[in-house]
């Protein structure tokens, strides 16, 4: 039996966070890590008490066509990586790293260059998470270091961060 390395044991754990999540176009899941302790799990979903797009049947942004990476203040839900970030304390997330897997329930595969929104940027940037592995495929990743969004900051040029 071959071992799992630890990058794509904490990606898969976002991964099962995922499957929690209520969105109709997308599962998110996110993992806050430190020190090799899970710090806190996050899920796409509408805020506690509000009706859930799986609920409700249909998505705002589905139904006016918004393009991906657009209009996020339409989107009844908080991100994963926002809901992680307001599940743990500061710091606990200094010098953190966070896992992030997407799925596109459309075919069920991966999140195609699967990134945090421009929001959750800056979320991630001032809880002092210091890097981001984003999945690509089952057993493939990139790794963001967090400083590389501060040094190129998209908000100055007016480019979509996702």
């Amino acid at each position: 039996m071959i071992r799992r390395d630890k990058i794509n044991y904490y990606l898969d754990l976002a991964e099962t966070v995922s499957q929690r999540g209520t969105c109709l176009r997308k599962q998110y899941g996110a993992v806050i890590v430190k020190n090799d302790e899970v710090v806190s799990t996050g899920y796409v979903g509408a805020p506690r008490g509000r009706a859930n797009c799986i609920d409700l049947g249909y998505c705002i942004r589905e139904k006016l066509k918004v393009p991906r990476g657009e209009r996020y203040e339409l989107c009844r839900s908080v991100h994963a990586e926002a809901n992680a970030i307001i599940s743990a304390s500061r710091e606990r997330m200094l010098n953190s790293s966070m896992y992030l897997t997407g799925i596109d329930l459309k075919d069920n595969g991966y999140v195609k260059n699967a990134n945090p929104c421009s929001m959750c940027k800056r979320l991630i940037i001032n809880a002092g998470i210091e890097q981001v592995f984003i999945r690509d495929d089952k057993d493939h990743y990139r790794r963001v270091a967090v400083q590389e969004w501060i040094d190129n900051d998209e908000s100055l040029t007016g480019e979509f961060g996702y």
